[in-house]
């Protein structure tokens, strides 16, 4: 297994509230570990969200007694809500911050995965599909019917999350557990690159690069052109 990870504070922001957790070797009973965390809050508090998500859920990962992954990752994921959720409630620096999460741990021949929020996984084998599902205010009205893939792109209320770690007590993720072959591509990424480049796009990126870093550089590359609207993040890994 290969792995490339890059973060970019894009054009228009004046701090990077994007972290990434990127590791090819165990992590606890996982096989490898793979975290993409954006930040929301008030000045500093969302990249201490990251952040303190990536902590919470590999120190987690790393001490869980559980047996499936599963349970690894619901585990995981409590801790690192209860841990933002606390010091929000506390601290008033950083009152009503909170994290989206996107993570996945590849075990033999089968991925898990777990999100919460935008941020969003890719597997890319000859054409790229998305496995996660956005938990935002737009995505719920394409669900519903009331906006297009297209329209809900560009849409003024893009980033309205309706799910985040740390904004609630309690919280729920989803999960997924996906087939993979050698050759496969994952990506995790923050909204900073899905909502700057097209879908397609980022599968000819992909395809076209002749490593995991010039794909991941590309990428980052064509979201700032394309106006850098949000910090930006992409990690790659691929199945061998």
């Amino acid at each position: 297994m290969k792995a490339f990870a890059k973060t970019d504070i894009g054009k228009k922001r004046s701090m990077n509230q994007d972290s990434f957790y990127c590791c090819e070797m165990p992590v606890g009973s996982f096989q490898n570990l793979f975290i993409v965390a954006d930040g929301m809050g008030g000045h500093k508090a969302g990249d201490h969200a990251s952040k303190l998500c990536i902590a919470q859920m590999a120190d987690a990962i790393g001490r869980s007694a559980h047996k499936t992954p599963v349970s690894v990752f619901e585990e995981a994921v409590a801790k690192a809500n209860e841990a933002i959720y606390s010091e929000a409630e506390t601290n008033a620096a950083f009152e009503g911050m909170g994290t989206t999460m996107v993570a996945c741990t590849v075990q033999d021949d089968t991925m898990y995965v777990a999100n919460i929020g935008d941020s969003r996984l890719y597997l890319l084998r000859e054409k790229i599909k998305q496995i996660t599902n956005d938990h935002s205010l737009v995505e719920e009205l394409v669900k519903q019917g009331n906006l297009t893939e297209s329209e809900a792109r560009i849409h003024p209320q893009k980033n309205i999350i309706t799910r985040a770690l740390g904004t609630d007590k309690m919280v729920h993720a989803d999960f997924f557990e996906i087939d993979i072959r050698k050759g496969d591509i994952i990506l995790l990424c923050s909204d900073g690159l899905s909502n700057m480049v097209e879908d397609e796009d980022m599968e000819y990126i992909i395809h076209q690069s002749a490593s995991l870093e010039e794909a991941g550089t590309v990428l980052i590359e064509k979201a700032n052109q394309n106006g850098g609207n949000d910090n930006i993040t992409a990690v790659l890994v691929e199945v061998e």
